[in-house]
This record gives structure tokens, sequence and C-alpha cells, in this order.
């Protein structure tokens, strides 16, 4: 049922990355967050490691937006999930305000995602090389597109009061509001290196210092008061909440013949005995003694975790609980086991190749994976997931599954994908088509196994991954609330390995 979404917002974007989107945002989710207010994170874009962060600073899940990999018409769904409940919603954007998937338009833009959410958007500018020219961009800005509306910037770098004068004067002639400004204080900015900024789970102690002093520094510079006036002007959003159980098991719309309206077959279900077998599986998930969507007695699917594999939806994980499995975290730099009564593997991305040799030297982990996927266990591995299960990675030895080898190299594969899947696994039936994005600067040799993974249709032509056994191996990152069927079909399969 379509209902309206009272929720104050804002949509945090830029000209272009590095102008300190992320540093803003965090400060103000961590310095709402502080006057007792639930406040809901969100990013656009496929971007993992920033949520991380906005989840430090919320206590509440970072929640991802993209249009591209999704669909401009699940964004406001998914906003809405995230955001049930809280007393404000921050989204922060991805790259410049108006970039999105390279020949598209805007399409899995910060400015789409602002027109979907009707939020108000305020302007992070690097002010360190400029002062009155700050008026120029900032109005180029703003009337780019009438429908994006600009209400406010806050100006980052600024370096003396003189400087702060010069930009609030030139911005004044131009009519446009200074919702904050901010000093350069380059102790509070979180470490980089090859793929971004060092996830949270690698340093959280040290993360929770710096989210604590961005909201210091953002409580000292912004108008909270003024921002959160401005959030309160983003109109009802009319919408429906994503559910994973309804999205899952979709209800049959009223129909004066029911016998004559049968509910529709899961998008690119597999056919054959899969097909038959649903409707059983999920009256049991729905009957499951003691559940609630799903949570009860399920086959266990374990999810890598820790440091080593630190990105995942947070949808994947409903989903996986909504289709009656029981998700369990493990950390493969420590864990020398798989969790009790493993059914089902899942292994995300992160950053194996930065504890390459502490994965290698859990050799009991690495060989129980191995025969686990030897014994016709479920598994789906994403990036980090494909390294680890390699035979090595650096010359050091990981689980042996693959019969591949992997190795840093000096080129950045980074972008959205169209894919269709090349073979039946436990993940995708053949035909399946989906978006995702790559993001890694490893090499895997070969790129691809006898039976691939995906076939990737744009913007190049290749095949990719792995389909071994019941082992589903690639680079591609997916979001599966675009396709729920795929986590559906995993639950499936680990419940028949049970």
């Amino acid at each position: 049922m379509v209902t309206s979404l009272h929720i104050p917002r804002l949509v945090i974007a830029a000209p272009s990355s590095g102008s300190g989107k992320t540093t803003v945002a965090t400060g103000l989710m961590a310095a709402f967050s502080e006057r007792g207010l639930a406040v809901s994170p969100h990013k656009a874009g496929p971007d993992y490691i920033d949520p991380g962060y906005h989840a430090l600073a919320t206590g509440r899940p970072g929640r991802n937006l993209d249009a591209f990999m999704c669909g401009p018409e699940l964004v406001a769904p998914l906003f809405a999930h995230g955001a049930a409940g809280c007393d404000l919603a921050l989204v922060e954007g991805v790259m410049g305000l108006y970039d999105g998937a390279a020949g598209r338009g805007e399409l899995a833009s910060t400015a789409q995602v602002a027109k979907v959410l009707r939020a108000p958007v305020v302007l992070v500018v690097d002010a360190s090389s400029q002062s009155r020219s700050v008026a120029a961009l900032v109005h180029g800005f703003a009337s780019f597109d009438p429908q994006v509306r600009l209400g406010g910037v806050i100006l980052n770098k600024v370096g003396s009061d003189r400087h702060e004068v010069m930009l609030r004067e030139a911005l004044e002639e131009a009519g446009m509001p200074v919702l904050g400004v901010l000093r350069r204080a380059p102790q509070v900015a979180a470490p980089s290196r090859h793929l971004g900024l060092v996830p949270v789970a690698e340093r959280r102690a040290d993360a929770l210092a710096a989210v604590s002093a961005l909201a210091d520094q953002v409580r000292q510079g912004c108008d909270l008061d003024a921002l959160m006036a401005l959030a309160r002007t983003a109109p009802a959003l009319a919408c429906e909440a994503w559910d994973p159980a309804e999205a899952l098991f979709p209800r049959p719309a009223p129909s004066r013949n029911r016998e004559l309206s049968p509910r529709p077959a899961a998008p690119h279900a597999p056919a054959g005995p899969d097909v038959a077998a649903r409707p059983a599986f999920e009256d049991r998930v729905r009957a499951e003694p003691g559940s609630e969507n799903g949570r009860g007695g399920g086959p266990v699917i374990a999810v890598a975790g820790g440091p080593a594999f630190t990105f995942s939806y947070a949808e994947h994980a409903e989903l996986l609980t909504a289709a009656g499995a029981q998700v369990v975290t493990f950390d493969p730099l420590r864990d020398e086991a798989l969790p009790e009564g493993t059914a089902g593997l899942v292994i995300g991305g992160g950053f194996p190749e930065v504890y390459a040799p502490e994965l290698a030297a859990n050799a009991p982990l690495r060989e129980a994976v191995a025969a686990f996927a030897a014994a016709g266990g479920p598994v789906a591995a994403e990036c980090a997931g494909l390294l680890y299960l390699a035979r090595s990675l650096d010359g050091k030895p990981m689980c042996g599954v693959l019969d591949a080898d992997a190795r840093m190299s000096e080129r950045l594969t980074l972008g959205y994908r169209e894919a269709v899947a090349v073979s039946d696994s436990p993940l995708a039936a053949a035909g399946t088509r989906l978006r995702g994005h790559e993001f890694h600067r490893t090499v895997i040799e070969p790129g691809a196994g006898s039976a691939p993974a995906w076939g990737f249709t744009h913007p190049e032509r290749r095949v990719e991954g792995f389909v071994q056994g019941r082992v589903h191996a690639s680079y591609l990152h997916t979001h599966w609330a675009a396709e729920p069927s795929v986590a559906l079909r995993f639950a499936e399969a680990a419940a028949r390995a049970r």
C-alpha cells in the first residue's frame, strides 16, 4: 500500500569528488545523533566504505541508494525502508552532483536521487582556492537543473576569517544561504589507500575518534538548526516501503476469481523442480514455529565478515533472513571453522589483498571452506570472495577451490556493468539479468572458468567469473534488492544442502 512518508531529509552533494562530502555527511549524522535524533544514513551510488562510517555515526545500518543497480523505481522504497521511524534522513551523494553512469545522462547521479526523494540539496564546496568565484560556481549548480532544489552551501577548507568573509559576501550577492563553514582540519581526515577510505572494521577505535572529531567540527561550524529547518521543507514522499518478505513472496493482487490469478513466479525463476518446490518452501518459511519474517530454524548461511571482508549491502542479509535462513557472521582471519550447521556460504567484498598472510595462516578455515565446496555446499563469492577461493593471492595460499591465481595490479578496474548469468548456479539461473559494478585493483588468471559466471553486455562484452559445482564466484558486485529471486534461490539451495 502506498503511504505518505513524512520525514525531514537532506542530500549532501558536492561539485566533484574530494570536496568533503563524506566529512560533512558523517559529521552531520553524528552531530544530529548526539542531539538525540534517530538519523537514517544513506549513500547514493555503490560505495561500501562510506556507509560504514555512517553506521558508526548513527548506530543504524548505512544503506545504499543506487539507481543503476536497483533502478530509479526502487530508490524511494529502499529509502523508506531504511528511514522508517527516524527523525531525520541524510543522504551522502556520489562524485559530483550531476555525475552518474557514464553515457546514461542523469542515471545514478546524486541529482537523480535528490529528485526521486524530493529532497533539498546542500552543496559542499571546497573553497580552498577561490573567493568570489564561488558564487559563479554555486549559481551554475543551482540553475543547471530546475528540478534540483539547492537549499544552501557548506563551505569546506576555508583558510581564515578574511577568506570566510569574502566567500559569504559573494554568496550573499548570489542569494545562496551559507549553512556552514569548516576550516582545514587534517587531523580528522580518515586514512585512504588503493580503493578509498580504510573501512571502519579495520580501525574501529580510530574511526570512533575520527567520527567524534567530525561531529565536533560540524557542530562548531554548521548551523544545525537551519539545516534541520531546511530538511523539514521536504514534502511528503508517496511510496511503499520496500519489505524483504514482500519482495520475495509478493501477495497476489485482489481478484474476483482467485483461481484464475495464481501468484506469478519470481523474475528469472529457474525451470524444473525448483519452481515446483517454491510454494512448499514459502509455506514452510511462513509456518516455521516461532519464526517471524522467516526467522527460525532455517538453514544456516555463513557470511564472511571481519576486517578482510567488509563489503556487504544490508538488504542481502535481510532477504536471506526473510527467505527463512539463519544468517551467521564469521571472521576468516580468526575463526578456524565455519559456523556450526553451515549449509550455505556467502563471501562478499573487502580487502583480502591487505590480509593475505593472515588469511593464508588460517589453514584450518581454508581447508574447511574447500571441503564445504567439494561436498557440494552452495557458495556465493563476490570480488574479495573470488580471491579467497582462488589457489593463491600474491603468492600466498588461499582456499584452492578455484584453479586460478590472483595478484595485485597497477590498474584500477571500476565501473557499472550490465550482465547476464551464463551458467546455472545456486545464485542465479542461466539467463538472469542483473546490473552491478566492479571495483578492484587485482587480477585473477584465468579471468573465467569453463563455465563462466557472467557475460557482460555493457559497456564491454566479455565473460567473467566461475561456476564450479555449487560455487558461484565473480568480481561483480550486485544488489540483491534489484532481483530478490537470487536470495531466494540461494536460500533454497542451502535448505536442500542441509
